[in-house]
């Protein structure tokens, strides 16, 4: 499986679900592979080499800028799954890995410019769709408040019910903890820390994907 996590905005949390959602796959028993393809950021294979040091289970983290199709090909072929974890902004390696990936996923805060920058990324997905129309997108909630009586949630829900091509709301929300910032400078995932919560939420996230990724259109 060809998994890209992609956003035209930063600070959505694209490099935090790459680093979990790694960990939770290789625990599943997966190959897996993840492509950092930021030419400015290198929080992945930083995170990847700070867990190697640690003597941890090594992920796999290489970078490439470019066009990615081939690369893709070839690493889907050698692993479970691939994560790709592009930059912030509208690339040519985010459209590029688009025509080649199985699963979108997107992650995107409760804020009104969050959502309205997914809204805007629905015209490039359906053009990526003219050559990969096997493509499923997967809009997940993250960053958001964990506070019990805080509706953003489901106003973010609501909104995002008028996103204008085929895609699914994950069931799972991701909040904003401070394991997914801890784990991260310690080489770790949520998934190996002590915070019950985070590990289920990225746990189901996976799981979610998997099944979509399964699904016959």
């Amino acid at each position: 499986m060809i998994l890209l996590i992609a956003h035209h905005k930063g600070g959505v949390g694209k490099s935090t679900l790459a680093i979990n959602l790694a960990v939770a796959f290789q625990q599943q028993g997966k190959k897996i592979h993840v492509l950092e393809t930021d030419p400015t950021v290198s929080t992945t294979s930083r995170w990847a080499d700070d867990r190697e040091d640690a003597g941890l289970p090594p992920v796999i983290t290489t970078r490439k800028q470019g066009r990615l199709a081939a690369t893709l090909k070839e690493l889907e072929e050698q692993n479970d799954v691939v994560l790709i974890d592009t930059a912030g902004k509208d690339s040519p390696e985010m459209r590029s890995a688009m025509t080649a990936a199985d699963v979108l996923l997107v992650p995107t805060g409760t804020s009104q410019a969050d959502l309205d920058s997914t809204l805007d990324l629905a015209t490039t997905i359906e053009n990526a769709r003219d050559y990969n129309e096997n493509l499923k997108t997967l809009i997940v909630i993250a960053r958001a408040s964990t506070h019990a009586m805080s509706d953003e949630v489901q106003e973010a829900r609501k909104y995002l019910e008028v996103f204008p091509t085929d895609a699914t709301v994950a069931n799972v929300v991701i909040h904003h903890r401070k394991s997914y910032q801890s784990t991260l400078s310690e080489g770790i995932s949520v998934v190996e820390s002590k915070d019950p919560k985070a590990k289920a939420e990225i746990q189901l996230l996976s799981q979610e994907i998997l099944a979509l990724k399964d699904q016959v259109k």
